[in-house]
């Protein structure tokens, strides 16, 4: 019940709340202001109010009962408004009917009574026309414009007795139903008094009662209120963040000018950190349904940096610290700070989806932040947000704001894992955003973004629930089945990571893993080892959480070992060994416990499945092959159990012994097509007890018993074939490093000892044997160079000066075999080599087709070079690094002389880079033999050969050799640019054929090894830039002198360059711009820097500043322009690796025009020249272009100094000061020009009207230039009329036109009265180059040359838009009467007109006149015959008509 209050209380809370003059005012008189109610007694006041109440239909109720009405309350007011203004006593009796009133309701019931609904009277029987629900008593009196003031006033009067008091027994507050008395009344007397009364009780009301009356405050006043009642509560806002809710609630109810809104906006952004976290919500919702077009991205922009999600929830510590103490309150608190960041995301989702503008400002304040730092967890939750509504087409701005931040590395893992960390019940309700942004980045052909794509995926499965868990599951599989290389690459490392992580969780999806099992076809084989890795893992882990697919992995194991088709008995073989891998994994058990033995029945297990691999591999060679290296692979790669390990190694040795090799003592018996020999011995000393390896035996019979089609041989026989050779014995090597702990001394004879294969010199004669013959000597190379190369991995890390110096001479061997090799090639068509990596399609062997290598020329990529002085080196060398002969068979050094007389004849052979799949791959630890240093035979005569036997050193060929292998797996691995996506229906060819030790290792290791190995690189740098400066000075300044050595000259130079691609490429990889990598990429840098500073402690720009510096002093060396464009491709590559890469543009183009002016000339004395020689040039001249300051300055000099020096030379000679410059490559210096000209016409600023003059005379001063260059450019097509000329200048004509029209017109509009005779004079010389290509489209069209002809209609179009874009201007500018148009003739390029299409009207052609003056259109009518004569180059004509489009056709 509503408890009573003396009246003298009262009046003490209002002065206790120091109320206002008004207020105190309104007090005093209810008390001592009105003789009224003192001069007339209660009961009669009260009579009055009872008496017009009873009269006018309404009953007033004592106690507990509602107050009863009789009519409807429209017809009571009416009569009660009657009375009051019919009594006698009008106006006074309105003070006697509020005085009664007022008595009335100081008891408590009768005030309630009087707050709450009449209800209808139905005693009288005449109730029926009485509506069912009827207003208050009070909220009728307020309706009465004449009692409303008072009423009011008496209202706001008794509301302070109730302030503190809350709500009633039965949850009714007092004060808020007297508020409600004043919401929407139909008419307010007094607006503006009110709206002061309301405001001084909110200023001493209590928090409660102030929010009832601040969110009523819109239903209460009228709209002339709303901006006065804003201001008061804006200044409110400031003081009292408590009511921030109501406030902003009746903000956003009341009607408000623009300019009112901005400041209230503006406001409450300033208190916005000061905002409680529950109140940020209402607050974030406000300031983005109050934006406006004009300022929707500013108001965004401070929102998100005003917005700190990231405070809204506790460290990790602490979040731990509380859940250990006060889980209950804990959890409260993050459940309210939950909510609270859900609230917010929301309203933006809700501003979003209703507002264009918003979501456009969200994408662009996102994509404004220009550092990692910035960005902030906010960033990411609005694009999910902006996904997931996709409202104005939001989803595809979200993708490429998301991927564009990733690209650059502004938006790390390190915030997505924040993000998720702290808000993953928010997350969670963006969960198919999630998925569907992860899926697109993964399937992204940019390397860049695809790991962040796939670190969604992941914890999406972490750390949601388990439906989102099998989501991500299903959506990796789906990746994996689709067949596109990078993206089944990325989802397989993730199931195999997740797997690693939560297996117990993956265990439940395992079906879903064991589906791709169906889709194997498209998989490479790197894929399928993986995809076996991952579910032997979760079926036979440690655990063993998956074993209900055991039965199913056995089961297609099986079925694909028994199958007849090869591809599918290689997945068997590879799937057992994996399995193998993951049951037989050694399982640690922890530091005190002992690891604890296989249990007998999983060894039984592996056991069995290795016998079952080994008799089904048994029947095929290649299988059998294929065995050998997985099991290699595995050992490598895994630790197993030892028993396993000990199983499959017990035998490997012996019968590696007893299949290939053979004592010397023995006698090789047998008929062979060719003479056995033993080759290649290292043994120092020869004795009978020495071993060699039995190549060409086992060979011959390996082909006899393939030519027995029906014969049943033994199994042991037919497994003997040499192309295990190289497989088992890289099997027996890792097996006696894990036994022997990196130990070979059991079988480092193999090194060392010779092969039985047969004298050489058979190569001489290749012409004169037979097919068969042939081949088996290719056979027999092939597997030579196999074996060596297997030897050379497996021995290449010995340390002992001894064993370094047979590598070494095993490298020897190698590239002599392949001089070899390639000279039988070429005598040997339509031979397939055997198979080397068994992993690939072996069909694919007979589908290649050889690359004839050019007689003269080396190439860049492989390996085989024509003249190549490989045998002298290797005869030198074995002579310096060999104190006495070493070579057990005399006939070795026989063959060698005879080679070494014969090296400068020369011959054609075959490339083989085409063969590469036929090798065996090395492995990176073979590049470690780059450390040594190199030799070369400046080197040898000046130390006489005295200090070469104490270091072992390389030789020219082996470098090469080691650089090609080295550029060709950092070009496989270390990915610089997106990657195109395959064509749907063109077949793939498969590049990663040979790399299949490499795949198994991440790009991260690989660039590390390229870091490790960059001193020795740069040493070999170093030492061909010294060579070459050698014989520069010997030679008076030129390379190719008297007593140069072409043939090591030409080793050299192929050096050089493959050292600075193998640079180029490893600076350029992608992940260097990953946050993790840039320790590496200063240690790399740093490896630069020191070879010109010393050791010391650099930034990372002063690292890139020295580099530079560094590698720019190789520039005076260069012996080739392919070695010089790679200098100059490194040299931009390094300068981008800084903060500020424009500082290095003036010295690389400077480089770069330096060389473009040098002449090249082979070691031969020959201009370079070619195909190759012309691609190179290209690229150089963009690089010169791209960095020059002023690129229209450079074409001006090229096309208006340089081109008019060629036309005055003669017919085969070269500009003199641009030798490069000549006419067989015009075409290259005239596309690149073309094409630059037009990419800066497109960087030239547009034109603003805010421009001011000299911003305008720049622009177009600028666009002068251009013009003119243009006109310089078209007009070279009447002295080189070549179709790849037109072709060049039509394509590029039409692009700058364009250009022109879109960026230079609007320029010319608002420059033309201020700069009237320059935009004259620029419009004139464009009109003789828009004449000029008229003349082509003519040309083209009369010759149907179609290469031509494609490209006249877009350009008729353009030049017809350019007539009246023209016409535009003038009339813009009220010139139009200098514009007119005529007929225009078709001419060729020499300006004779075609006669087939003479016109029948007038010889005017159509024209354009940029001048009013009558005289000087005159004269350029009179000086038409003179405009269709050949312009001079520079450009100098004083023409000034217009010929655009062809109306005679």
């Amino acid at each position: 019940m509503m408890r009573k209050k003396r009246r003298s209380s009262v009046d003490k809370v209002v002065e206790g709340a120091n109320t206002t003059n008004s207020t105190t005012k309104a007090k005093k008189s209810r008390t001592t202001g009105r003789p009224a109610k003192e001069s007339v007694p209660d009961d009669t006041n009260q009579s009055v109010f009872t008496k017009f109440l009873r009269e006018a239909g309404v009953t007033v109720k004592r106690g507990a009962t509602s107050n009863e009405i009789a009519v409807d309350q429209v017809v009571f007011q009416k009569r009660i408004e009657q009375q009051l203004r019919k009594n006698p006593n009008y106006p006074g009796i309105i003070q006697e009917f509020i005085t009664g009133l007022e008595s009335h309701i100081e008891d408590p019931d009768n005030f309630r009574n009087c707050l709450l609904p009449c209800v209808p009277q139905l005693s009288d029987g005449d109730g029926s026309s009485v509506s069912s629900f009827q207003e208050s008593l009070l909220r009728m009196v307020l309706g009465i414009d004449i009692l409303q003031t008072s009423t009011i006033n008496t209202l706001l009067e008794k509301l302070p007795e109730f302030m503190l008091d809350g709500a009633g027994d039965a949850g009714v507050s007092v004060p808020r139903i007297i508020i409600n008395q004043l919401k929407w009344l139909d008419r307010v007397v007094d607006s503006k008094e009110l709206g002061a009364k309301l405001m001084e009780l909110v200023s001493v009301a209590p928090v409660d009662v102030q929010r009832d009356i601040i969110t009523s405050l819109p239903e209460i006043l009228e709209d002339s209120q709303h901006n006065d009642i804003a201001r008061e509560l804006n200044s409110l806002l400031q003081t009292n963040t408590q009511l921030t809710v109501p406030i902003l609630d009746a903000l956003s109810s009341l009607n408000l000018s623009s300019s009112l809104l901005t400041e209230v906006r503006g406001a409450v952004m300033s208190t916005l950190a000061a905002v409680q976290l529950e109140d940020l919500p209402v607050v974030v919702k406000f300031i983005l349904h109050s934006v406006s077009v004009s300022d929707a991205f500013e108001v965004v922009n401070n929102l998100r940096k005003k917005l700190e999600l990231e405070q809204c929830v506790l460290p990790p510590a602490l979040q731990l610290s509380q859940s250990r103490t006060r889980s209950d309150g804990a959890a409260a608190v993050a459940s309210t700070a939950g909510s609270s960041v859900a609230l917010i995301l929301d309203g933006i989702k809700s501003a979003v989806r209703f507002q264009k503008t918003i979501s456009e400002a969200w994408l662009k304040a996102i994509d404004s932040v220009d550092e990692s730092d910035n960005h902030k967890v906010i960033d990411l939750l609005v694009l999910f947000i902006l996904h997931s509504t996709n409202a104005n087409q939001s989803r595809r701005g979200a993708e490429r704001v998301l991927k564009s931040k990733v690209r650059t590395g502004l938006i790390q893992e390190a915030l997505l894992q924040k993000t998720f960390r702290d808000h993953s019940q928010v997350m969670r309700g963006y969960f198919p955003s999630i998925l569907a942004l992860a899926q697109c980045l993964l399937r992204s052909p940019d390397p860049c973004v695809v790991p962040f794509g796939g670190h969604m995926y992941q914890l999406s499965f972490t750390e949601f629930d388990s439906y989102c868990q099998q989501e991500v599951v299903g959506s990796l599989v789906t990746h994996v089945c689709s067949g596109v290389g990078g993206e089944v690459d990325m989802a397989l490392e993730l199931l195999c990571g997740l797997v690693t992580e939560k297996p117990s969780e993956m265990a439940l999806y395992a079906v879903f893993v064991k589906g791709i099992l169906d889709y194997m076809d498209n998989l490479t084989p790197q894929q399928i080892r993986r995809l076996f890795h991952l579910l032997s893992r979760l079926a036979f882990g440690q655990q063993q959480q998956g074993s209900h697919i055991q039965d199913d992995m056995h089961i297609v194991i099986r079925k694909q070992l028994s199958s007849t088709v090869p591809k599918y008995k290689r997945i068997g073989i590879i799937g057992a060994v994996m399995i193998v891998g993951s049951m037989g994994a050694l399982k640690p058990k922890g530091k005190e416990v002992k690891d604890q033995p296989l249990p007998q029945e999983t060894f039984r297990q592996v056991t069995a499945l290795l016998e079952l691999v080994r008799s089904s591999s048994d029947s095929s060679p290649e299988a059998a092959a294929l065995y050998y290296d997985e099991l290699a692979n595995l050992i490598l790669s895994s630790t197993l159990d030892p028993q396993v390990q000990e199983n499959i190694a017990k035998s490997v040795l012996d019968d590696f012994q007893d299949d290939f090799v053979v004592d010397l003592g023995k006698e090789i018996t047998g008929s062979f097509p060719f003479p056995a020999r033993l080759m290649y011995n290292l043994e120092e000393e020869e004795s009978q007890e020495g071993i060699a390896i039995n190549l060409l035996p086992l060979l011959a019979k390996n082909i006899n018993n393939s030519r027995e089609q029906l014969s049943q041989t033994k199994r042991a026989n037919k497994r003997v074939s040499p192309l295990c050779l190289s497989p088992f014995f890289r099997l027996l090597r890792l097996c006696e490093e894990k036994q022997h702990h990196g130990d070979l001394e059991e079988i480092d004879a193999l090194l060392g000892c010779p092969l039985v294969i047969t004298g050489l010199d058979v190569v001489e004669k290749i012409n004169s044997l037979s097919k068969s013959e042939r081949e088996f000597l290719c056979n027999l190379l092939f597997f030579t160079i196999n074996w060596f190369r297997e030897v050379i991995n497996a021995f290449c890390r010995l340390k002992e000066t001894e064993m370094k110096m047979k590598v070494m001479t095993r490298l020897q061997n190698i590239t002599y075999l392949q001089t070899l090799l390639e000279r039988a090639l070429a005598g040997t068509s339509g031979y397939v080599p055997p198979v080397a990596n068994f992993d690939g399609e072996t069909s694919d062997a007979a589908t290649f087709t050889p690359i004839a290598a050019p007689g003269n020329k080396a190439k860049k990529d492989g390996t085989g070079k024509k003249k190549r002085k490989a045998p002298s080196k290797s005869s030198s060398e074995n002579s310096s690094l060999l104190e006495e002969p070493t070579e057990a068979n005399e006939t070795q050094q026989e063959e060698k002389e005879k080679e070494k007389e014969k090296e400068k004849e020369t011959w054609q052979g075959v490339s083989l880079v085409s063969y590469r799949q036929f090798f065996r791959e090395l492995d990176m630890e073979v590049l470690s033999v780059l450390q040594c240093g190199l030799l070369s035979r400046s080197l040898l005569d000046s130390e006489l050969q005295t200090k070469v036997q104490e270091e072992v050193l390389l030789g020219p060929a082996e470098l090469v050799f080691l650089l090609e292998d080295m550029l060709r797996k950092v070009e496989f691995s270390l990915t610089s640019a997106p990657v195109k996506r395959m064509p749907f229906f063109k077949t793939r060819t498969d590049k990663s054929v040979g790399f299949s030790h490499l795949q198994q290792r991440s790009a991260k290791d690989i660039a590390a090894c390229c870091v490790e190995l960059l001193p020795a690189l740069c040493s070999h740098l170093e030492n061909c830039h010294n060579h070459f400066q050698t014989l520069l000075s010997e030679n008076n300044g030129v390379v190719d002198g008297p007593a140069t050595d072409v043939q090591e000259q030409q080793l050299m130079s192929s050096c050089y360059q493959l050292l600075l691609q193998v640079l180029n490429t490893t600076f350029s990889w992608s992940g260097f711009s990953l946050p993790g990598q840039r320790g590496l990429l200063k240690k790399a840098l740093g490896v630069l820097a020191e070879r010109l500073k010393g050791r010391s402690e650099l930034t990372l720009e002063q690292l890139v500043k020295h580099s530079f510096e560094y590698l720019l002093n190789f520039g005076s060396t260069m012996p080739s322009l392919s070695t010089a464009l790679c200098l100059s491709q490194l040299l931009s590559t390094v300068s981008q690796k800084g903060g500020n890469p424009s500082a290095y543009r003036e010295q690389t183009a400077s480089l770069a025009k330096r060389f473009l002016s040098q002449d090249w000339v082979t070691a031969s004395g020959e201009k370079e020249r070619g195909t190759k020689f012309n691609e190179a040039l290209h690229t150089l001249l963009r690089i010169y272009l791209d960095n020059v300051d002023d690129v229209l300055k450079a074409v001006e000099e090229i096309a208006g100094e340089r081109i008019p020096e060629l036309l005055n030379a003669s017919k085969n000679e070269s500009s003199p000061t641009w030798p490069t410059l000549n006419r067989q490559t015009f075409l290259v210096f005239y596309k690149v020009m073309m094409a630059e000209l037009e990419k800066a016409a497109r960087k030239i600023p547009a034109s603003k009207i805010s421009d001011n003059t000299e911003a305008q005379s720049e622009k177009l001063l600028t666009w002068n230039l251009a013009v003119r260059d243009f006109h310089v450019l078209v007009n070279l097509v009447k002295v080189f009329d070549s179709r790849p000329v037109l072709n060049v200048c039509l394509k590029y004509g039409r692009l700058f036109l364009e250009s022109f029209l879109k960026l230079g017109m609007p320029l010319l509009d608002h420059s033309f009265k201020r700069h009237k005779e320059d935009v004259q004079s620029l419009l004139k010389t464009f009109q003789l180059s828009t004449r000029q290509l008229h003349h082509m489209c003519g040309y083209s069209k009369i010759h149907q040359d179609t290469s031509l002809t494609n490209h006249v209609p877009a350009l008729k179009k353009s030049l017809e838009l350019f007539v009246y874009r023209v016409k535009a201007t003038l009339t813009l500018n009220n010139c139009q009467e200098a514009f007119w148009i005529g007929n225009l003739k078709n001419r060729n390029l020499k300006g004779e007109e075609i006669l087939s299409q003479r016109s029948q009207g007038s010889d005017d052609d159509e024209e354009e006149e940029h001048s009013v003056l009558p005289q000087e259109k005159s004269e350029d009518e009179g000086q038409e015959s003179d405009s269709e004569e050949p312009m001079v180059i520079n450009g100098e004509g004083n023409v000034a008509e217009e010929d655009i489009t062809d109306d005679s056709e």
